[in-house]
């Protein structure tokens, strides 16, 4: 048996390592290098990150549509085009920001005096440009995950499909873990604007390899008769048709949302997908505010790379698991996805203690958000696979676009929310108190007390939704 699966899903790990790394630029660079140029608040940060969730949202509901429409090779090549050109756009908003406010040079721009009108007109213009920039990031990087989940389908039985999915969803991993060791360093020697011309660019890179090596199974010159039969070993009447019509039948898009499936997934991504981007986007500040540690620090740097340590090897773990309770168990896999599901449940329960350890030493709350992103990443994988356990292959683009459009909604609450609570908690100082910390203390303790809980109450739903494995079958 050939294994040229295993060669798509490393495709698909790099591409999605490659989105990470895009989509962390930002916020790596903003506290210690761009804020400091532009005279940004917590709030506005968190107005740009909250808004990049909204125009991803928006994006992903017709961006599964869109891969299902135009086809895995050709949807995946527009989708990091698009986003490797928005997030090398981001190095031109600090010489746009100087035109526009007739400010002769960057030294100049910094002598600006905080709170004066010219400073209010700097953030602001600024603010905008970078929300343009991140909207054509949103835009390419919505394409990703219902390209890379289109893929496994194709190119993985049911069983392997969750194992698959936690390796190439492991990049997002490895993306937030090679960020803080390179983007920072690059941003300290050559400025923060280089940062993101380098690290943007390799999404070029990508594409070059994706354009000769990748072809459906059945027509890839790489994937011989046995391993076809074995990706193809679910139900091989479908994946006969699949052969002579290589988009099946279709669902139409309202249609979806007519069934109990559609509504658990998208319960799933509702309830759980804020919370990772909370620790995406906020946990370099995190750092910053609690402990004073710049992002191009030393201790910075090792706090960063051991919590998205943590999560790269325990989400691949994770993913494994359900594959042992088919295997070991005998259980179907939706059944076995489910359970693993709520062991992972339980895991960012850890947040609760992050505040509170973290008096003692950043180390603790590195290692628990570490422990609850795995929990986070094991569970996505596993959700993402339910998609292909129960629709056809024709519109798994579509309900994973449906799905990541719900849960940029919830990470642009809770990134809305963090930024305009951080300032509050901030300007209040010690009459702003919960659950024994003051000030910005407090509030960090709010937003990881909903993270906690967040996992628990999206399984009670889907459970609640879809009790038992019920694929949708197209007439």
């Amino acid at each position: 048996m050939s294994n040229w699966r295993w060669v798509m899903c490393a495709m698909l790990f790099f591409a999605t390592t490659v989105n990470y790394l895009d989509r962390q630029v930002l916020s790596l660079t903003w506290k210690d290098f761009i804020a400091a140029d532009f005279h940004w608040t917590d709030s506005q940060y968190g107005t740009i990150t909250a808004w990049f969730s909204i125009f991803y949202a928006l994006a992903c509901l017709f961006a599964g549509k869109f891969i299902d429409w135009m086809g895995t090779r050709k949807g995946y090549l527009w989708s990091i085009f698009i986003w490797s050109v928005g997030a090398c756009m981001h190095a031109a908003c600090g010489i746009l920001t100087l035109k526009i406010n007739d400010i002769g040079s960057m030294e100049a721009l910094r002598a600006v005096q905080s709170g004066s009108a010219v400073a209010l007109a700097v953030s602001t213009c600024s603010v905008w440009l970078f929300l343009g920039c991140r909207m054509i990031l949103a835009l390419g990087e919505s394409g990703n995950f219902p390209a890379a989940i289109k893929v496994t389908a194709e190119y993985f039985p049911k069983k392997d499909r969750a194992f698959a999915t936690s390796i190439f969803n492991a990049g997002a991993s490895v993306g937030a873990l090679a960020a803080p060791a390179t983007i920072p360093l690059l941003a300290a020697h050559w400025g923060w604007e280089m940062a993101f011309i380098i690290i943007g660019a390799l999404g070029f890179v990508w594409m070059f390899f994706w354009f000769f090596l990748y072809d459906k199974p059945w027509k890839s010159r790489f994937v011989n008769r046995a391993e076809l039969e074995y990706i193809q070993q679910d139900d091989s009447v479908a994946a006969t048709a699949e052969v002579n019509n290589e988009g099946g039948k279709t669902i139409p898009f309202l249609k979806c949302f007519t069934f109990r499936q559609t509504w658990a997934f998208i319960a799933g991504k509702f309830f759980t997908d804020g919370v990772w981007w909370f620790f995406l986007f906020w946990a370099p500040a995190y750092f910053s505010d609690q402990y004073h540690y710049r992002s191009d620090s030393k201790e910075a740097i090792m706090l960063i790379l051991v919590l998205y340590l943590i999560v790269t090897v325990l989400s691949i773990c994770g993913g494994y698991l359900p594959k042992l309770f088919v295997e070991k168990k005998g259980m179907e896999p939706y059944s076995g996805r489910m359970r693993a599901m709520l062991i992972f449940a339980f895991f960012p329960l850890l947040a609760l203690f992050a505040q509170p350890l973290g008096r003692y030493s950043a180390w603790f709350p590195a290692i628990i958000i570490g422990l609850a992103g795995a929990g986070h990443q094991a569970w996505s994988a596993n959700l993402y696979s339910t998609i292909g356990d129960m629709f056809p292959k024709s519109t798994i683009g579509t309900i994973t676009g449906v799905g990541t459009t719900m849960g940029g909604l919830a990470s642009f609450m809770i990134n809305k929310g963090a930024g305009m609570l951080f300032t509050k908690s901030y300007e209040a100082g010690a009459d702003f108190t919960f659950m024994g910390f003051e000030g910005k203390e407090a509030g960090y303790m709010i937003v990881f007390c909903i993270c906690a809980v967040a996992y628990l109450i999206g399984w009670t739903v889907m459970k609640t939704l879809v009790p038992r494995y019920k694929p949708i079958v197209v007439d």
